[in-house]
């Protein structure tokens, strides 16, 4: 399901929660840095979501590369060098980027269910990022996910 509706603009508020999201934070570390309530922070988060399209229960990563692909948050310089990832490893990556369950991230990259785990930790440690969002993060950074890459899939981030 995609949708033809221009993404409104973020608030100056949800801009800011954006960069902690992409920068590596959790809301609740967004509540206490920000000085925040948490439940100002889900707001905003909330907010951002609607204002993407993003659906409702959409996963981080998900999120980030929807603040990325709208241009709504620009991706930090990358700190560590690109590494050379095979298709297999990109089509992860890409499927990570667009897909919130395992299930359909293991259809976008081709691989059993069971294996999405591994087959994440292995890509995680050979680029050094800590978490799924964090290579997002760097993905975008280092080229490899953007427009140019191709869009997100909405219909599967929220399935």
């Amino acid at each position: 399901m995609t949708t033809t509706a221009p993404i409104t603009p973020l608030t100056p508020a949800q801009r800011r929660v954006a960069q902690h999201l992409v920068g590596g934070l959790t809301p609740r570390d967004i509540a206490a840095e920000a000085g925040l309530s948490a439940v100002t922070v889900r707001q905003h988060i909330r907010g951002i979501r609607e204002s993407l399209h993003c659906p409702p229960r959409c996963a981080l990563p998900v999120l980030a590369h929807f603040l990325f692909t709208s241009k709504e948050v620009e991706p930090p310089p990358a700190d560590k060098p690109v590494p050379d990832l095979s298709a297999e490893q990109r089509m992860l990556l890409k499927a990570v980027a667009e897909q919130s369950k395992t299930y359909d991230i293991a259809v976008a990259a081709r691989i059993a269910p069971a294996d999405v785990r591994s087959t994440l930790a292995k890509l995680l440690a050979m680029t050094g990022a800590a978490d799924a969002t964090q290579l997002v993060v760097l993905a975008h950074a280092w080229g490899l996910l953007g427009a140019d890459q191709g869009t997100p899939a909405p219909a599967g981030a929220g399935r």
